[in-house]
């Protein structure tokens, strides 16, 4: 794991001519997109944990497709729906490869991470949960986990437990072998948590399911753009994450399931492209994974996600992780250098990309307002965590995350907007 006295191993400077926002400087009040009317500060971007930028591959190959051969897939033998529904399989094949799945059968294509967890838990919770069963979930769940969840186990009688998270941020492991048991169906949990950067033992979790009969759920919404990841070594049976996080495109994520388990679920969504045959009594479904792609897919966002799996694996993701474990040990132990800023979560060399924290006495959306005052883009509010942020005793935080093409000098810029903000509100 990276520390961050390490000196980076991406060559940043390289990366950042890759992403023109970059370029950009901000300042005063927006007017219309890409205005304001005080351009006159270089933008710090520290919002990545909610989208990443995008560089210049990802937009080029979906300007390609628009140019080139834009058009609808498996529904034509006109030249130019061969060549999209080509690329569109190819998506699906290159998305396998990069997580380390077995094949497109096992790759679903939906519009996030959140309508992942929707499939699942409509798809396979409505038919399989009832009295007596349940899921398992972490008090640092994301809502579209926590509340899907609940929701499912409210229609269906099921039990909903909640691991503990230890007062340093961590999940609680004793806990956790003692709440999934044999009445346990369902562990889904986050991986990286997008509050407190806590990195959970997916493995571990996972074998700890296994062994009661549980399947297992891992939210990669926070991983999977930030560090290898292997489904295999991991042995979940679902995984979810987002195109938009990892220099991809909005309006893409993925459902990761093992072939077995997709191939026993019925479909979540119904009309074209999902069916074998219809007639007017009954219908039978295509084969995996486009039971699960009902209507006209995502198909130029499917090209841009291909794209986005070349240009990490061009970087390489381990080096990927180092810099940003750097940059978020860095940026704790700088934070921690005030003592009226509160840092939630693990200490700052065994956390994800990500700095959540408060500053005593000033609200959360203040401090973010304040930084945005010196270009320093960050994030404020319960980051779809309301119950662990009542569990943290904080009404919302501010959340300072980090990329690839972040430096050590943005986060100096961060603890001086923070440090000013100190002293106006003292």
């Amino acid at each position: 794991m990276a520390t961050h006295e390490q000196t980076s191993p991406l060559d940043v400077e390289a990366l950042r001519a890759e992403f023109p926002v970059l370029e950009r400087r901000v300042g005063g009040d927006v007017t219309s997109p890409g205005e304001g009317e005080d351009d006159d500060q270089p933008l710090v971007y520290l919002d990545n944990a909610a989208t990443s930028q995008t560089p210049r591959a990802v937009v080029e190959s979906m300007s390609d497709y628009y140019y080139s051969y834009n058009a609808n897939v498996h529904r034509g033998i006109h030249h130019l729906s061969q060549e999209a529904s080509v690329a569109y399989e190819e998506a699906h094949d290159r998305v396998a490869e990069f997580i380390g799945a077995e094949g497109r059968e096992e790759i679903v294509f939906v519009k996030n991470a959140t309508e992942a967890e929707n499939l699942v838990a409509y798809a396979w919770g409505l038919s399989e949960l009832g009295p007596g069963d349940k899921v398992v979930l972490t008090q640092m769940e994301h809502h579209a986990s926590l509340v899907t969840w609940q929701q499912i186990a409210k229609q269906t009688g099921a039990e909903v437990e909640y691991l503990r998270v230890t007062e340093d941020g961590y999940l609680d492991m004793d806990h956790a072998r003692e709440a999934i048991d044999e009445s346990t169906e369902m562990v889904s949990f986050v991986h990286v948590s997008n509050a407190l950067g806590t990195i959970n033992p997916a493995a571990e979790l996972a074998d700890l399911a296994h062994e009661v009969g549980a399947y297992v759920f891992v939210d990669g919404a926070q991983s999977v753009p930030t560090r290898p990841l292997d489904v295999g070594e991991i042995d979940c049976d679902f995984l979810a994450f987002s195109g938009h996080k990892m220099c991809g495109p909005t309006g893409i994520g993925v459902l990761y399931g093992k072939e077995a388990i997709l191939e026993e679920m019925d479909p979540y969504l119904y009309g074209g492209e999902m069916i074998r045959s219809v007639d007017y009594e009954d219908s039978t479904w295509e084969e995996l994974p486009w039971k699960f792609e009902a209507g006209t897919p995502p198909i130029a966002e499917a090209v841009g996600l291909h794209a986005a799996c070349d240009y990490l694996d061009d970087i390489g993701l381990e080096r990927v992780q180092d810099h940003e474990e750097m940059l978020a040990g860095y940026a704790y132990d700088r934070l921690t250098e005030f003592d009226d800023v509160t840092v939630y979560g693990p200490p700052g060399d065994d956390r994800g990309a990500l700095v959540g924290f408060n500053l005593d006495g000033v609200h959360a959306h203040d401090l973010s307002s304040i930084c945005n005052d010196y270009a320093v883009a960050i994030r404020a509010g319960d980051h779809c965590t309301q119950p662990l942020h009542d569990t943290l005793g904080a009404a919302a935080s501010a959340r300072a995350s980090f990329y690839l093409y972040n430096t050590r000098e943005e986060v100096d810029a961060l603890v001086e907007a923070v440090d000013d903000a100190r002293q106006l509100f003292a």
